[in-house]
C-alpha cells in the first residue's frame, strides 16, 4: 500500500473522499460546505505531498487513480472509526436525553409509527425526535439515522435489531364497487390494477402482480404505498396493500384473504455502536412492545374499520 505521510490530516482525507464520491470539485465543495477554489487548492496540496496524482481529470469528471482509491478507502475507514467513537461517547453520556433520528416509510409513519412516537415522548420528554421518510434505506453506519423501522425481507448484515412481526398483504378495492360480492380469483386479474413502480420493485407485490396481471391492465404505478392506496380509493383500479394500511383507508375493502406469497417482515434496526445508548435502547424497547400489542392486526388476523366484501361479521 502507498505510504501515507505523517502530515496527511483527516481534513485532507475528507477532501479526497468527497471528490471521489461526487466525481467533481463542485460536488465535493457542496458536500463539504466550502468553495470550489478551496477544494482545488487542497487537492493539489495533498497530491504534491504524496508525490502522486489521486485523480484523472477527464471531461466527464474526476476519476480515482489506483493510489487515489487507496487514499479514499483510508478516509472511509477513518470516518467509520470517528463515527463509532462519537456514537459510543454521546450514547453513554446522554441517556434518555438528546436527539433521536428515525427513518421509516410513508405508510408506516402515517398509520403506525406516529402514535408510538407520541407515547414514547410522553414518557421521555427530553428526547427530540426527527423522522426521515424514505423508501430507500439510509446508511446507519454513516450516521444518517439512529433507528430504522422497515418492512423488508433484506436486512443489512451490519445492523443490529430484531424482527417484530410479519406484515400481511391483501388485494383491496373500493367498497362501493364490490358491495356484497367477491370477484373470482381469475376475474380479479382482469380488473384494472394499480401497482408499484420500479423504485419499489423489491416488494413481493411488484413481482406477484407483474406475473399474473396482463400489462395493459396495470394502468397506474407509484413508488409509494400511500400513493397506491390513494389511487385505489380514487377508483383507478384494485391493488395490493399491507393490511395494516389498507384496512385503515376509508372506503377500501379486502377483496379476498391475506395472500401468503406477498408479505414483508417488520424490523426495528440500529447500528451496533449505539444499541446500548439510553435513548436508542429505550425507543427500541418501547417500539417492540407496541408492535407486540398490534401483532394480530399487522399480520392480518384482525380486521379494523372495514370488513371483507360480502362478509356479515
Amino acid at each position: 500500500m502507498t505510504a501515507i505521510p505523517d502530515k496527511l490530516s483527516w481534513d485532507d482525507l475528507r477532501i479526497v473522499k468527497a471528490i471521489g464520491e461526487s466525481g467533481s470539485l463542485a460536488g465535493a465543495a457542496a458536500v463539504l460546505g466550502i468553495n470550489h477554489s478551496t477544494v482545488s487548492r487542497r487537492l493539489s496540496s495533498v497530491e504534491q505531498s504524496l508525490g502522486a496524482a489521486l485523480f484523472d481529470r477527464r471531461r466527464a469528471g474526476y476519476v480515482l487513480t489506483s493510489i487515489g482509491a487507496e487514499v479514499m478507502a483510508l478516509g472511509e475507514r477513518v470516518e467509520k472509526d470517528i463515527l463509532s467513537v462519537v456514537r459510543r461517547v454521546s450514547g453513554g453520556t446522554q441517556g434518555h436525553k438528546g436527539d433521536l433520528r428515525i427513518t421509516t416509510s410513508d405508510s408506516l409513519l402515517l398509520d403506525f409509527l406516529t402514535p408510538i412516537i407520541a407515547d414514547f415522548q410522553t414518557d421521555n420528554p427530553e428526547i427530540r425526535i426527527e423522522v426521515i421518510v424514505a423508501n430507500k434505506p439510509l446508511n446507519l453506519a454513516r450516521g444518517d439515522s439512529d433507528i430504522a423501522l422497515r418492512a423488508t425481507t433484506a436486512v443489512p448484515d451490519n445492523l443490529f435489531g430484531r424482527k417484530v412481526a410479519t406484515v400481511a398483504w391483501a388485494i383491496y378495492g373500493r367498497r362501493v364497487d364490490y358491495a356484497g360480492t367477491l370477484p373470482t380469483a381469475g376475474g380479479l386479474y382482469q380488473q384494472r390494477w394499480v401497482s408499484y413502480g420500479s423504485g419499489l420493485s423489491r416488494l413481493k407485490a411488484f413481482k406477484f402482480v407483474n406475473d399474473r396481471v396482463p400489462r395493459e391492465r396495470i394502468t397506474y404505478r407509484s413508488d409509494s404505498v400511500v400513493g397506491v392506496a390513494s389511487a385505489i380509493a380514487a377508483g383507478m383500479g384494485i391493488g395490493f396493500l399491507p393490511c395494516m394500511h389498507g384496512d385503515l383507508v376509508p372506503g377500501l375493502v379486502r377483496l379476498g384473504p391475506v395472500e401468503p406469497d406477498v408479505f414483508d417482515e417488520l424490523w426495528v434496526l440500529t447500528h451496533p455502536d449505539i444499541r446500548k445508548s439510553g435513548r436508542v435502547y429505550a425507543f427500541l424497547t418501547h417500539c417492540a412492545d407496541a408492535v407486540a400489542r398490534e401483532r394480530d392486526f399487522i399480520e392480518g388476523r384482525q380486521i379494523r374499520c372495514s370488513q371483507p366484501a360480502g362478509s356479515d361479521r
